[in-house]
């Protein structure tokens, strides 16, 4: 996967949260190199074994796990000639019988978790090794019966050093009188006596240190100097004996290397596999079925970090559409939606369990890219705009069948008519290689767009128009409306920008037309004012009597929003035949055949452009539309062109023309 993608997903943090329900090095390295999977049965293997061991810690099970502790440094320095220690001799067998408590433990619970139970099968509890390490070492010390030689060894020094003490009572009886303290200490490893400064020459002896006063002088005396040599010598021979007992473990151990490494293995796999489990306890998470068909069915599903303020989510994709546009109004939970969805994605493919009604069900992306959020990049001076469009040009790049791309306010950040156009070639083009795409946007062609392709369907965010306030639930099948004008009402903006706002949106509604008039991809300037065409269609009332005929040429039935079954594919588009306009949603009239680029044109509602053929569906043929020999000049042309041109019929006029935008024609 992407890793801008992960990273806009907030994928890393799921991680993160993951990580802290690991008790053991291993466990935490295992959600450290956690990654999406594309494999049905390895996700499906990992979905399940979390939600056995989910059954286990829901059942109110103590799980035995057991502890790494140590364990890492001492698989590190295994075979280098190491001396292993004390210390590491205990946190292996700490280890090794907790190897053997949790095989214990699974064997009992076959019932409960039989798919994760398999794994404490193969633990090795290694008894001999265990029984070897605690003869010799206990409470992190080397035992005397741990050979026979060092046995005899500590007993010498222990006789020895029962023999140094009563001579050094008996010299301290002596010279009770010059002692600072009646108290025997060691310095540099021999026994000494506290002297007084001023007195220490009356003991014969060694003076071996003074206190950090300098009030006081610590003697060796000469009674004892002989038997703390003596003392000395049999400390050496107790270190070389220890060594030869550590050494004989040491061996021991790297023999049982391949079995130690095992157990840390199914450690770090139960660990990490109840780390997961604890985590889906805590979001609510479920294990959901895995799809063949490519169809993302998912109900009641909530983001992780939401689970207290989010409305469930209800979201289908994949069947008869795999393009979503969503509307809504800002802040209404559109880019939750697509935050929501792509996580989750993600998190199944991982093996997680996501917070979503048991009976819901995901595809299996090969790519989950997502672009979302303010994109721009300071750095490389870019516009929200063009960094947006970098990630697009990868997206569509890398777009396939098995594709989820999701994208926020898609060509928001440019011209709206340029963005509208370029939204609806970019959008087009992923359906056609069959990607998976949740796509938002303000733009209210796209709605229309959504409603009349193929693939393409329409989603809103609800928004209660009484109290103008989000309610964060996504409808499929309706286009939203972004409520600019209420909102910003309610926010304070001024009463009469207000009104001036609403008048415009009036006028525009009665003309007809929609805000992006001028905004169309393909269209060219206008060649008549809205007066100069008012007298031209009239005309056209004769033949098929309406009032929508003034505005658009054709009468009263034609005039309906088409349903399905009556739009249809044609090859061929005469002049004068009315068409359906996919990408505006609007009927028009042919007015000039195809060009050799495909481009057909086409008059819409007063407004003369040119389309490609591929966003034309044939509404009613000319001949139905028309009398016979009816002058389609009538429709089209200027009053004052008409006259021109009936004038030059009858008579060569000196200076007079018709001058037409050869674009247009």
């Amino acid at each position: 996967m992407e890793l801008f993608t992960l990273g806009m997903l907030e994928y890393d943090s799921i991680k993160e949260e993951l990580a802290s329900y690991a008790v053991s090095y291993e466990g935490r390295l295992r959600v450290q190199k956690l990654a999406p999977m594309e494999r049905r049965t390895q996700i499906e293997q990992a979905m399940d074994e979390t939600a056995d061991a989910k059954t286990l810690l829901a059942a109110g099970s103590s799980i035995p796990l057991p502890s790494l502790e140590g364990i890492e440094g001492v698989m590190a320095l295994m075979s280098t000639g190491y001396l292993f220690t004390e210390k590491d001799f205990t946190a292996i067998q700490t280890f090794l019988q907790s190897c053997g408590q949790l095989k214990k433990y699974m064997a009992s619970k076959g019932e409960l978790a039989p798919r994760i139970g398999i794994y404490a099968a193969s633990l090795y509890e290694l008894p001999n090794l265990q029984q070897e390490i605690l003869r010799c070492i206990r409470h992190g010390a080397i035992l005397d019966g741990a050979s026979r030689d060092l046995d005899k060894i500590r007993r010498k020094m222990a006789m020895l050093k029962e023999k140094i003490q009563k001579k050094l009572q008996a010299v301290m009886s002596r010279h009770a009188s010059i002692l600072q303290e009646n108290l025997v200490s060691m310095r540099g490893g021999r026994y000494v006596i506290p002297v007084k400064k001023d007195y220490y020459k009356l003991v014969k002896g060694r003076a071996l240190d003074h206190s950090t006063s300098g009030q006081t002088v610590f003697v060796e005396p000469d009674e004892v100097a002989s038997l703390q040599a003596e003392l000395e010598a049999l400390a050496g021979d107790e270190a070389r004996e220890e060594a030869k007992i550590l050494g004989y473990l040491t061996e021991l151990v790297e023999k049982e290397a391949y079995e130690l490494s095992q157990n840390i293995e199914i450690t770090g796999t139960y660990d990490f596999i109840f780390a997961k489990a604890k985590y889906a306890i805590a979001i609510g998470g479920v294990a959901v079925r895995i799809s063949e068909d490519g169809i993302s069915k998912i109900s009641g599903a909530r983001h992780p970090h939401l689970l207290k303020t989010m409305v469930p989510l209800d979201l289908v994709i994949g069947s008869t559409y795999k393009t979503l546009i969503i509307t809504g109004p800002n802040t209404g939970g559109k880019t939750v939606v697509l935050k929501t969805f792509g996580l989750l994605a993600l998190m199944v493919q991982s093996g997680l369990l996501v917070p979503v009604h048991p009976s819901s069900s995901f595809a299996i992306y090969n790519r989950i890219m997502a672009v979302i959020g303010d994109g721009q990049n300071l750095e490389q001076s870019l516009s929200t705009f063009s960094a947006q469009i970098q990630s697009l040009v990868h997206m569509i790049s890398e777009a396939g069948p098995r594709t989820l791309l999701l994208i926020d306010e898609l060509a928001a950040g440019t011209d709206p008519g340029e963005g509208i156009a370029l939204s609806m070639a970019i959008l087009e083009e992923l359906n056609r290689r069959g990607a998976t795409v949740l796509v938002t946007t303000h733009f209210n062609e796209l709605k229309t767009f959504a409603s009349q392709t193929e693939g393409f369907q329409n989603a809103r965010m609800e928004f209660d128009p009484e109290t103008l306030m989000p309610l964060y639930r996504l409808t499929i099948g309706q286009a939203g409306k972004s409520y600019a004008i209420e909102i910003a009402s309610k926010l304070g903006i001024f009463p009469g920008i207000i009104e001036r706002s609403r008048e415009v949106i009036d006028r525009q509604a009665d003309s007809g037309s929609s805000l992006a008039a001028h905004m169309l991809p393909e269209q060219s300037e206008p060649i008549f004012k809205p007066s100069e065409t008012e007298d031209v269609l009239t005309g056209v009332s004769k033949a098929v009597p309406d009032e929508e005929a003034n505005h658009q040429g054709f009468g009263k039935e034609a005039a309906r929003k088409p349903g399905k079954e009556s739009i249809k594919a044609d090859p061929d588009f005469a002049v004068g035949d009315a068409v359906w306009v996919t990408s505006y949603g609007k009927l028009g009239i042919v007015f000039a055949a195809e060009d050799s680029r495909g481009q057909v044109g086409v008059m819409i509602q007063k407004q003369i452009c040119k389309v490609n053929r591929k966003r034309l569906k044939s509404y009613i043929k000319k001949e139905e539309l028309y009398p016979e020999d009816y002058d389609l000049d009538i429709v089209f042309e200027t009053k004052e062109n008409r006259k021109k041109s009936k004038q030059m019929r009858k008579r060569h006029v000196e200076g007079m023309e018709i001058t037409r935008k050869p674009e247009d024609y």
